[in-house]
């Protein structure tokens, strides 16, 4: 596979295998490995499936290497004339992953079965025609 798209934590992401990228905080163990399932489009040689909306037995694979908090942003609000400030600082969780593989299983296409033979149609339309 050379990319594919996936939706985590309400965003969506660009990856090939061995990208590193950080995303939303994920309840995975460090070094534990995470599946995302939810993947919008692969592209396989120049050949880009697009899903609707998800791509059917798509996976992408990914190694879990750090948690961590990104740096501080503070948000001030004032409203001019009526002595109200408020400061609040706000710290982003993030978890660092490594993606490993991008996996489509294809779904087997159903099997047919063998022509079997109906039950002859009654003739005279019986009971329950108009």
């Amino acid at each position: 596979m050379d990319y594919a798209v996936f939706k985590t934590g309400g965003k969506q992401y660009r990856v090939q295998p061995g990208d590193t990228l950080d995303v939303e905080l994920l309840p995975n163990e460090i070094d534990s490995i995470a599946e995302f399932d939810q993947v919008l489009a692969l592209s396989d040689g120049g050949e880009v499936t697009i899903g609707a909306p998800l791509v059917e037995g798509a996976k992408i694979t990914a190694q879990v290497l750090s948690h961590y908090k990104d740096r501080k942003l503070m948000v001030f609000k004032i409203k001019a004339k009526n002595r109200y400030r408020r400061k609040r600082g706000h710290r982003q969780t993030y978890t660092r992953l490594r993606i490993q593989d991008i996996e489509l299983n294809k779904p087997r296409a159903p099997r047919r079965r063998a022509a079997a033979t109906a039950a002859p149609a009654e003739a005279d339309g019986g009971e329950g025609s108009n």
